[in-house]
């Protein structure tokens, strides 16, 4: 439906580079990255608000690289909602159909059933300086597609509203995806990606650094970047040796890992997440385990329960339930079994 094909863009002393990307019908593609990492920009070029240096973008097998904005079946929501202040809610809705100069009786029956679909059909009256957050998005939804796009790209819709506000909008976007609808939703939050996407990239300095499925890019990071992305602090530079049949990775602080069947190399990197730790008072006796003894030096409260910070040499973050907490009766200062499987470890080969 959507090919990307080697866009370069240059913005004063920022850049696109060689972003390449393919978007089929009825994806739910989520674009992860920091501010200023240049997703807003990726937008505004596929939108048709700014066009690439060079490269090529195809909508349906079609060259739209040069295309105004309004020749391209594609609908884009901005993060400040962007309605007009001056009308009311109908009005903004109404707006695309009116500037295409519709008829007055079919507007109002497309009116209708975008506010019905977006659930403010009880508000078209309304002022849009008396609306809440979550209404001037659902008024930006309907209004943009009320043209019946293509694609709809949303830049940060969800970044302004609370915690039960997101949920509404989030089942919102969830059926219209179900119904058909293409959709490109950039943000910078990792949650959104695990409740939306269908696939997901992330973008960083202006290049997309890993594309894939939510599992293969959060199961499998490329590198550090990528995996604080999928909630990971465990991280360790080590140099991997062979040791009686057994690999070895070793950290300058001499905490040893046994790894699977990875080849020897310098200076590589380890991921562990968080809770694939098992926290013990006895060090357990599968032999197939790593087993790390540690001290505990911090306890806090996490949305999974507990963190429990572990110094072993380097630093374990570990989330444990607060029954377990109980349990193992933790505490600062404590001394505990840090284990976990070499399944568990990922290597990768970037910072």
């Amino acid at each position: 439906m959507l090919r990307l094909i080697n866009i370069n863009r240059r913005l004063g002393n920022f850049a696109l580079t060689g972003i390449n990307l393919e978007l089929s019908y009825g994806q739910y593609y989520v674009l992860l990255g920091r501010s200023g990492s240049g997703k807003t920009q990726l937008l505004e070029l596929i939108a048709g608000l700014e066009h690439p240096d060079t490269g090529t973008i195809l909508l349906d097998d079609e060259d739209i690289t040069r295309k105004r904005i309004q020749d391209r079946k594609i609908g884009i929501v901005f993060q400040d909602y962007a309605v007009f202040p001056h009308m009311n809610v109908f009005c903004n809705i109404a707006y695309p159909l009116r500037v295409r100069k519709e008829n007055k009786k079919s507007i109002a029956l497309k009116v209708e059933k975008a506010a019905s679909a977006m659930n403010i059909h009880h508000i078209l009256e309304r002022r849009t300086d008396k609306l809440s957050g979550g209404e001037l998005q659902r008024v930006a939804l309907a209004r943009t597609l009320i043209t019946s796009p293509r694609l709809l790209l949303l830049d940060e819709p969800l970044s302004s509203l609370d915690t039960s506000l997101k949920d509404d909008l989030k089942r919102l976007l969830r059926n219209l995806n179900r119904d058909g609808q293409t959709i490109i939703h950039v943000t910078h939050d990792y949650g959104d990606a695990i409740s939306l996407a269908k696939r997901v990239g992330v973008i960083h300095n202006g290049k997309i650094i890993q594309e894939g499925s939510v599992n293969e890019v959060f199961n499998n990071p490329h590198n550090r970047f990528v995996a604080r992305y999928a909630g990971i602090r465990n991280f360790f530079r080590v140099n991997i040796t062979a040791e009686n049949g057994f690999s070895i990775g070793v950290t300058e602080h001499k905490v040893r890992f046994k790894l699977n069947g990875m080849p020897a190399g310098s200076n590589c990197l380890l991921l562990l997440k968080n809770d694939s730790i098992i926290l013990a008072n006895e060090a357990p006796v599968n032999k197939e385990l790593n087993v790390i003894r540690g001290k505990v030096i911090e306890i806090i409260p996490s949305e999974f329960g507990m963190e429990v910070t572990i110094d072993a040499g380097d630093l374990f973050y570990v989330n444990i339930l607060s029954s377990d907490m109980e349990n193992l009766r933790l505490k600062v200062a404590n001394e505990v079994w840090v284990t976990f499987s070499s399944k568990d470890i990922v290597v990768v080969s970037g910072n």
